[in-house]
């Protein structure tokens, strides 16, 4: 799954037009400076890679941010984050205060003006000071020239601010916050929840602690974290979960390092609980990095697995698989940092192999990849970069990978079927294909009081203050 911001200070939507979602909040920022600057120009770089050449805000942002200090790098993130999560305000802004459209080999300096313009409407950076940080970044991008266009565009929108918000609070993208045709399936889909989902997606996403149960219990690190200043509550129906009452980063997390605890959404968590790993069964992850459901599972069954080395001859009662080797290596050391094992390998589900280690298996976690329309808060530049035709391709991925993987499921076992998205066609609508064309599998109802009851299945839409969108079922294999 995609990794997760910890910044805090992201504007709270509404269901109307949002004039207090353009308040400010959030981080101050630092004095100007060229390090303010510099802060600057590099978040309009970041934006314009996820824009222009359709990176992910992460790899973006990892390429970036080693380049500051915390502080920096936090203000960094904030400023990243906030501007795809009110792109579309903000580039109708921007529409109305210049006077003609930035030449195309220009286009970066849309970006800072974005950037710019949030600080101004979303955040608690002393307007003079964000002015003039922008204006210097122009010089840091290359753009000398342009420096005197950037600060005339944003002082105008100091005078103009009330009528040139009120000139663009009239436009379903502008007040959504959503690409048209994720708006319009969202209505399609979930015509009485679809401004919930979309407010909860714009808004930022709450920090959720998963406690190793190996090494405590979510009783015992709350009264750690309120040891260190810090404050938690439980969330309902999850053992092993705290949300933290404020985010901060994972290195600041009491024993973070020494395996206490791990970061990890609540509707996440539930995927460990659902599969229901049972000691001496043999567990696949198919689609397994970063590894926090790998761990999780891990974690919940204490005799999971050999509890020595991973060696040629030494079967783990759980193998991790993923097609990509650098996330491969994050799953194996954040396993390492809990102090778990498990038999990594770098293989694609889509062509399981009988000959995979533990094959056959009593369980089956498909993570499947898909459209992550249910972690957007987490992730806003995938309102920016999925298309209405990505949605196609990732249920035929899906599809694949639940052909190829059935056949390496023992008679009796489940498979545990789960995205991060919120549309039908990735969800219940692909399992339900599935069970018609296969007589040897049923779902095993979840008996919930989470969520919504689907056919097959049950799905988690996106909430303020709580998890992310998920949906799960589970598939039985005739024995």
């Amino acid at each position: 799954m995609p990794a997760t911001s910890t910044v805090p200070g992201l504007p709270e939507p509404s269901h109307k037009p949002p004039r207090r979602q353009l308040q400010p909040q959030g981080p101050t920022g630092r004095a100007t400076n060229a390090t303010g600057a510099a802060v600057r120009a590099a978040a309009a770089r970041v934006v314009h890679a996820v824009r222009a050449d359709g990176r992910s805000l992460t790899d973006a942002l990892q390429d970036t941010t080693t380049n500051f200090d915390e502080r920096d790098g936090a203000l960094l993130q904030a400023l990243c984050f906030g501007t795809l999560r009110l792109l579309p305000r903000l580039d109708a802004l921007a529409a109305l205060l210049l006077t003609r459209p930035l030449q195309r080999g220009d286009r970066i300096l849309n970006e800072l003006m974005a950037v710019g313009l949030y600080q101004l409407v979303a955040m608690r950076i002393p307007e003079h000071a964000a002015v003039a940080a922008t204006v210097g970044a122009a010089r840091n991008l290359g753009r000398p020239r342009a420096a005197g266009l950037i600060n005339a565009t944003l002082r105008r929108f100091q005078r103009e601010r009330s009528a040139l918000l009120a000139r663009i609070d009239d436009d379903p993208t502008t007040r959504w916050l959503f690409p048209d045709w994720l708006l319009t399936r969202l209505r399609r889909s979930w015509p009485e929840q679809w401004q919930n989902i979309v407010d909860a997606s714009n808004e930022q996403a709450p920090m959720t602690l998963r406690v190793n149960r190996r090494r405590g219990d979510t009783r015992a690190y709350a009264t750690l974290l309120a040891s260190n200043g810090l404050s938690a509550r439980p969330v309902p129906g999850l053992a092993d979960a705290l949300t933290l009452d404020r985010p901060l980063p994972a290195r600041a997390l009491p024993g973070f390092a020494n395996g206490l605890v791990s970061i990890q959404d609540a509707s996440a968590q539930l995927a460990a609980v659902l599969l229901d790993a049972q000691p001496g069964e043999r567990v696949l992850d198919a689609c397994a990095a970063p590894g926090g459901k790998t761990a999780h599972i891990l974690e919940r069954c204490p005799n999971a697995d050999s509890g020595a080395e991973v060696t040629p001859d030494v079967t783990p009662y759980v193998t991790a698989v993923d097609i990509d080797p650098a996330r491969l290596e994050t799953l194996q050391s954040n396993l390492e940092r809990l102090g778990l094992h498990a038999r990594v390998l770098t293989a694609d589900a889509a062509h399981a192999n009988p000959d995979w280690p533990g094959a056959p298996y009593h369980r089956i976690l498909l993570d499947a990849p898909c459209s992550a329309t249910g972690v957007i808060r987490r992730h806003p530049d995938i309102k920016w970069l999925r298309r209405e035709s990505d949605i196609a391709n990732f249920r035929q991925a899906q599809q694949g990978m639940l052909e190829a993987l059935w056949p390496l499921l023992l008679p009796g076992g489940r498979l545990l079927y789960a995205t991060c998205s919120v549309l039908p066609d990735e969800n219940d609508s692909q399992v339900r294909a599935f069970l018609a064309a296969h007589d040897d599998a049923s779902e095993r109802p979840i008996a919930a009081t989470w969520g919504l009851a689907r056919h097959p299945g049950r799905q988690l839409l996106p909430a303020r203050g709580g998890g992310d969108g998920f949906y799960y079922a589970v598939l039985e294999k005739a024995s």
